[in-house]
Protein backbone atom coordinates (compact mmCIF):
# COMPACT_ATOMS: atom_id res chain seq x y z
CA UNK A 1 0.00 0.00 0.00
CA UNK A 2 2.97 2.34 1.03
CA UNK A 3 4.18 2.18 -2.49
CA UNK A 4 0.93 3.30 -4.09
CA UNK A 5 0.40 5.88 -1.76
CA UNK A 6 3.95 7.58 -2.28
CA UNK A 7 3.45 7.53 -6.28
CA UNK A 8 0.08 9.27 -5.56
CA UNK A 9 2.11 11.84 -3.39
CA UNK A 10 4.11 12.38 -5.34
CA UNK A 11 2.60 13.10 -8.76
CA UNK A 12 0.43 14.95 -6.57
CA UNK A 13 3.33 17.23 -5.69
CA UNK A 14 3.82 18.13 -9.28
CA UNK A 15 3.86 21.73 -10.19
CA UNK A 16 1.59 21.39 -12.66
CA UNK A 17 -1.32 18.89 -10.63
CA UNK A 18 -1.04 21.90 -8.36
CA UNK A 19 -1.44 24.52 -10.39
CA UNK A 20 -3.97 22.57 -12.44
CA UNK A 21 -5.99 20.26 -10.34
CA UNK A 22 -6.68 16.37 -9.82
CA UNK A 23 -8.58 13.76 -10.31
CA UNK A 24 -8.24 10.24 -8.84
CA UNK A 25 -10.55 7.60 -10.03
CA UNK A 26 -11.03 4.63 -7.78
CA UNK A 27 -8.84 5.65 -5.19
CA UNK A 28 -8.76 5.76 -2.80
CA UNK A 29 -10.18 2.05 -2.44
CA UNK A 30 -10.36 1.68 1.50
CA UNK A 31 -10.37 3.00 4.89
CA UNK A 32 -6.44 2.73 5.26
CA UNK A 33 -5.67 4.07 1.98
CA UNK A 34 -7.31 7.30 2.78
CA UNK A 35 -6.39 7.72 6.21
CA UNK A 36 -2.59 7.11 4.28
CA UNK A 37 -2.91 10.09 1.78
CA UNK A 38 -4.50 11.88 4.64
CA UNK A 39 -1.58 11.98 6.71
CA UNK A 40 0.22 12.89 3.81
CA UNK A 41 -2.10 16.04 3.48
CA UNK A 42 -3.78 14.90 0.62
CA UNK A 43 -7.72 15.09 0.63
CA UNK A 44 -10.06 15.59 -2.20
CA UNK A 45 -12.25 19.21 -2.40
CA UNK A 46 -15.37 16.63 -3.40
CA UNK A 47 -15.43 12.92 -3.66
CA UNK A 48 -17.88 11.31 -6.03
CA UNK A 49 -19.98 8.21 -5.67
CA UNK A 50 -21.75 7.18 -8.64
CA UNK A 51 -24.24 4.69 -8.07
CA UNK A 52 -24.97 1.91 -10.59
CA UNK A 53 -26.59 -1.69 -9.58
CA UNK A 54 -24.05 -4.37 -9.17
CA UNK A 55 -25.64 -5.92 -12.47
CA UNK A 56 -25.92 -3.32 -14.38
CA UNK A 57 -22.06 -3.08 -13.76
CA UNK A 58 -21.67 -6.45 -14.54
CA UNK A 59 -23.45 -5.98 -17.71
CA UNK A 60 -21.31 -2.45 -18.73
CA UNK A 61 -18.07 -4.83 -18.05
CA UNK A 62 -18.74 -7.99 -19.73
CA UNK A 63 -19.59 -5.70 -22.84
CA UNK A 64 -16.64 -3.62 -22.99
CA UNK A 65 -14.29 -3.86 -26.10
CA UNK A 66 -11.68 -1.57 -27.17
CA UNK A 67 -10.10 -0.78 -30.78
CA UNK A 68 -6.73 -2.07 -30.36
CA UNK A 69 -5.83 0.46 -33.72
CA UNK A 70 -7.56 3.48 -32.18
CA UNK A 71 -8.02 3.49 -28.69
CA UNK A 72 -11.65 3.68 -28.75
CA UNK A 73 -13.95 1.81 -26.42
CA UNK A 74 -17.04 0.58 -27.31
CA UNK A 75 -20.25 -1.45 -25.94
CA UNK A 76 -21.60 -4.24 -27.39
CA UNK A 77 -24.78 -3.02 -26.62
CA UNK A 78 -24.66 0.32 -25.17
CA UNK A 79 -22.24 1.73 -28.24
CA UNK A 80 -21.76 -0.66 -30.65
CA UNK A 81 -19.25 -0.53 -32.96
CA UNK A 82 -19.26 -0.21 -36.38
CA UNK A 83 -19.42 -3.84 -38.30
CA UNK A 84 -16.10 -3.15 -40.03
CA UNK A 85 -14.23 -2.83 -36.82
CA UNK A 86 -15.92 -5.59 -34.92
CA UNK A 87 -13.48 -8.44 -35.31
CA UNK A 88 -10.81 -6.85 -34.44
CA UNK A 89 -11.92 -5.12 -31.28
CA UNK A 90 -10.18 -6.56 -27.77
CA UNK A 91 -11.62 -7.81 -24.41
CA UNK A 92 -9.88 -7.14 -21.01
CA UNK A 93 -8.60 -10.28 -19.50
CA UNK A 94 -10.38 -9.11 -16.18
CA UNK A 95 -14.00 -7.91 -18.64
CA UNK A 96 -15.62 -11.17 -17.45
CA UNK A 97 -18.55 -11.83 -15.36
CA UNK A 98 -16.32 -13.58 -12.72
CA UNK A 99 -13.72 -11.08 -12.29
CA UNK A 100 -16.33 -8.23 -12.23
CA UNK A 101 -18.21 -9.92 -9.58
CA UNK A 102 -15.17 -10.10 -7.60
CA UNK A 103 -14.11 -6.46 -7.85
CA UNK A 104 -17.79 -5.85 -6.36
CA UNK A 105 -17.26 -7.85 -3.51
CA UNK A 106 -14.10 -5.87 -2.61
CA UNK A 107 -15.97 -2.58 -3.61
CA UNK A 108 -18.71 -3.34 -0.92
CA UNK A 109 -16.53 -4.76 1.35
CA UNK A 110 -14.38 -1.31 1.42
CA UNK A 111 -16.63 1.71 0.13
CA UNK A 112 -18.24 2.25 3.30
CA UNK A 113 -14.59 3.53 5.23
CA UNK A 114 -13.78 5.26 2.30
CA UNK A 115 -17.48 7.11 2.15
CA UNK A 116 -17.08 7.62 5.82
CA UNK A 117 -13.78 9.35 5.48
CA UNK A 118 -15.42 12.11 2.82
CA UNK A 119 -18.68 12.50 4.24
CA UNK A 120 -18.10 16.73 4.09
CA UNK A 121 -16.74 16.13 0.52
CA UNK A 122 -19.34 13.76 -0.46
CA UNK A 123 -21.42 14.69 -3.89
CA UNK A 124 -23.66 11.18 -4.92
CA UNK A 125 -24.79 10.54 -9.05
CA UNK A 126 -27.00 8.54 -10.49
CA UNK A 127 -25.03 6.84 -12.76
CA UNK A 128 -27.78 4.52 -14.22
CA UNK A 129 -28.70 7.45 -16.24
CA UNK A 130 -27.42 8.33 -19.80
CA UNK A 131 -23.69 9.21 -19.99
CA UNK A 132 -24.36 13.14 -21.06
CA UNK A 133 -26.61 13.14 -18.30
CA UNK A 134 -24.02 11.21 -15.49
CA UNK A 135 -21.57 13.27 -17.10
CA UNK A 136 -23.09 16.73 -16.56
CA UNK A 137 -23.56 15.73 -12.97
CA UNK A 138 -19.94 15.02 -12.36
CA UNK A 139 -18.62 18.38 -14.52
CA UNK A 140 -21.62 20.10 -11.85
CA UNK A 141 -20.15 18.74 -8.93
CA UNK A 142 -16.56 19.67 -9.52
CA UNK A 143 -17.70 22.70 -11.12
CA UNK A 144 -19.49 23.36 -7.95
CA UNK A 145 -16.36 22.43 -5.85
CA UNK A 146 -14.12 24.49 -7.96
CA UNK A 147 -16.59 28.23 -7.13
CA UNK A 148 -16.53 27.19 -3.78
CA UNK A 149 -12.50 27.56 -3.33
CA UNK A 150 -12.67 30.04 -5.93
CA UNK A 151 -14.85 31.84 -3.27
CA UNK A 152 -12.60 30.95 -0.19
CA UNK A 153 -9.85 32.91 -1.57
Amino acid sequence: MQVVVEMVTNKLAEDEVRRNGWLLDGYPRSGEQADAIEKEGIRPDVFLLIHVPDELLIERVVGRRSDPETGEIYHLTFKPPPPEIAARLDQRSDDTEEKARNRLRTYHANVDAVVDYYREQLVEIDGTKSMDLVFSAISAAIDSAVYMLLEDT
